[in-house]
């Protein structure tokens, strides 16, 4: 059974950081690409970033360029997101998701269609 489980989340002041885990567990996580998906009340679900599964292949919205960075441990089985420079808009439930198959070793997505099992997602709140 795939279990994904979110830590991490918090509250942090505008311009603070905050770090993501995603723990993964039930499948062969070696062979997956892993996204990070976030969410406001009353928004559709956002790609924020993607791993591939060889972790040489990173994707990012546009929106987090620059200060967010997806890495993954395969022997813990477990993908991070770091978030530095944090803004008020980045307040959202971000989620951690497997790709629905194993892709090439490069392949990323941030389209969520791709994912198949979700996590129960950790809030993130920013203030001003």
């Amino acid at each position: 059974q795939v279990q994904l489980v979110e830590s991490g989340g918090g509250l942090v002041q505008a311009g603070g950081s905050l770090r993501l885990s995603c723990a993964v567990s039930g499948f062969s996580f070696y062979y997956y690409a892993v996204g990070w998906f976030r969410q406001t009340p009353g928004k559709e679900r956002e790609g924020v970033s993607c791993i591939s599964s060889s972790g040489n292949n990173t994707v990012y919205a546009d929106s987090v360029k620059g200060r967010f960075t997806i890495s993954r441990d395969n022997a813990k089985n477990t993908v991070y997101l770091q978030m530095n420079s944090l803004k008020p808009e980045d307040t959202a439930i971000y989620y951690c998701a497997v790709a629905v198959r194993p892709y090439g070793r490069t392949w990323c997505s941030l389209n969520e269609a791709d994912f198949g099992s979700w996590g129960q997602g950790t809030q993130v709140t920013v203030s001003s």
